[in-house]
């Protein structure tokens, strides 16, 4: 038995009548050099570790709301707590975090420190991200 009939078989036994069956139902021979160009340009290494990382933080939601905030624009530690509603000890803690993955920057003024997204992909993450999970699933 095939790798893709033992998924169809597996994925059956488990179906609603809903779902839609994407496994392979017969043996093909899936065009090799497609299959190929298509791993080589899949992530790895280093940079899938890291893509993984900012997932990982972003799997918190304090630190999603966070972050959310920042895409209003900079703000300082008290600033954050008071839109986050946590203290200001544990919104440092998380930007800390958030810095260390290169998601955050700080600004310092005097004794003052103000924290924004480091760029326009931070930005674009979230909102696309927001855009995904806010969308219409009735079509």
């Amino acid at each position: 038995m095939n790798t893709c009939s033992y998924i169809h078989m597996s994925v059956a036994a488990v179906r609603t009548p809903d779902s839609i069956d994407l496994a392979c139902a017969e043996a093909h021979s899936g065009d090799e050099a497609a299959l190929s160009d298509v791993r080589e340009r899949l992530l790895g290494g280093r940079t899938l570790e890291a893509v993984a990382d900012v997932f990982k933080l972003l799997s918190d939601p304090t630190r999603v709301r966070i972050v959310d905030a920042l895409t209003h624009g900079e703000r300082c530690v008290c600033d954050l707590a008071a839109l986050v509603g946590l203290s200001e000890s544990a919104v440092s803690h998380q930007l800390r975090l958030l810095r260390t993955s290169r998601l955050v920057r700080v600004r310092r003024t005097g004794r003052q420190a103000f924290y924004a997204l480091d760029d326009h992909h931070v930005v674009g993450l979230v909102h696309d991200t927001r855009k995904h999970v806010e969308e219409d699933r009735s079509e």
